[in-house]
């Protein structure tokens, strides 16, 4: 993996640092609830635990919802991280019915660019994310893609070069806001629904990449031995269609005490169950990252080979290894990936089709 420091490009249907093509495999991350000095995303000790984890699982990009310090993009160039910088604005309101709100929104957006400009480890501006349908209903596609030009053309003019885009989800997908690239936030739990969707995707975005910028599966409802089978296939299915680059939502921060008794990790959590809404308080009872609240990875507990237990683990496939992995990447010998294993568990869980067994959950695709 090319170290972040040459700016990202788009080309055709995809992003280039120079010669290499990136296909982005983040997670989100943050906000966290403010520290003594207001701060959203704690100290640069404890992120930089957090990239080493992230890092080391494969990933290669975060992404966060507020403008970070830019300690925290010195940090991601550290580990080897790029980052898509999201701007917390006042989009689930109607912000276009006062010209002084219009105006305090772009001078946030300015301000936000002019923290993170020039950084070697940017990859990208991400200028709104999910306008509320009813929001975009009432004021109309047109509006809202104009507003959202204005703030396109702010940060060019701040930071020029730089890559922009707009998160988009279905309920809006109408919309054609101006991007150097496509974002969508596609949460479905059907791997042929998706594979189909991502394909409606694709015209949408005509000579554009194509990002999903959220993936992932709530675990309290779910359960999380769906959860890593989910992620495993949704990932797949996303590099296999063609897209960009996803990020698996959502990172928290992980605290002190559980990064060092920890094992090999994925994604997110502490990472994410503890993080802060825009309304100042913590975020709902939701549960779509791999890390539960205030412990370490999550896990199904038992011993080995026992019926349902998931096993997170950091392998080499080889030569002699597992056959199906080796037809997923599409050549044989080495390769490292991020395994999520499971034992297959009962019988008749597999064939209600509550989970599919799964061998591997590769970050490191395509």
């Amino acid at each position: 993996m090319q170290q972040p420091g040459v700016r990202p490009e788009v080309r055709g249907k995809f992003i280039f640092a120079g010669e290499e093509k990136i296909f982005i495999r983040g997670v989100t991350y943050g906000p966290f609830s403010p520290n003594e000095t207001g701060c959203l995303y704690h100290d640069p000790e404890t992120a930089s635990a957090d990239f080493a984890q992230i890092a080391a699982m494969g990933a290669n990009a975060v992404r966060t919802y507020t403008v970070p310090p830019r300690w925290l993009l010195d940090v991601a160039y550290d580990h080897g991280l790029r980052v898509m910088v999201g701007f917390g604005w006042e989009q689930h309101i109607t912000f276009l019915d006062e010209r002084k709100r219009r105006n305090s929104i772009e001078d946030q957006v300015r301000e936000g660019v002019r923290q993170c400009a020039g950084h070697p480890a940017l990859l990208s501006y991400t200028i709104g994310n999910e306008i509320p349908s009813p929001i975009v209903r009432w004021y109309g596609a047109e509006r809202i893609e104009k507003f959202l030009c204005r703030l396109y053309d702010a940060v060019k003019e701040e930071d020029p070069g730089s890559l922009v885009s707009y998160v988009n989800y279905p309920t809006t997908e109408y919309l054609r806001p101006p991007g150097d690239f496509v974002c969508f936030n596609v949460f479905l739990e059907s791997e042929p629904v998706l594979e189909a969707y991502l394909k409606r995707l694709h015209n949408l975005s005509g000579d554009r990449p194509l990002v999903l910028a959220e993936i992932g599966l709530d675990s309290i409802r779910n359960g999380e031995v769906a959860q890593a089978s989910a992620l495993a296939w949704q990932i797949r299915t996303a590099f296999a269609s063609g897209c960009a680059g996803v990020d698996v939502r959502r990172a928290a921060s992980q605290r002190r005490a559980a990064v060092r008794g920890a094992l090999a990790r994925t994604l997110r959590h502490p990472w994410r169950d503890a993080l802060w809404s825009r309304a100042g308080s913590r975020s709902p009872d939701t549960h779509r990252g791999i890390h539960r609240r205030g412990t370490q990875l999550r896990r199904r507990r038992g011993r080995a080979g026992r019926a349902g237990t998931v096993r997170v683990t950091r392998r080499l496939l080889r030569r002699d290894g597992d056959r199906a992995a080796r037809r997923r990447t599409g050549r044989r010998g080495t390769r490292r990936v991020l395994g999520v294993h499971d034992d297959g568990g009962d019988r008749a869980s597999r064939a209600r089709g509550q989970y599919a067994p799964l061998n591997a959950f590769d970050l490191r695709l395509p």
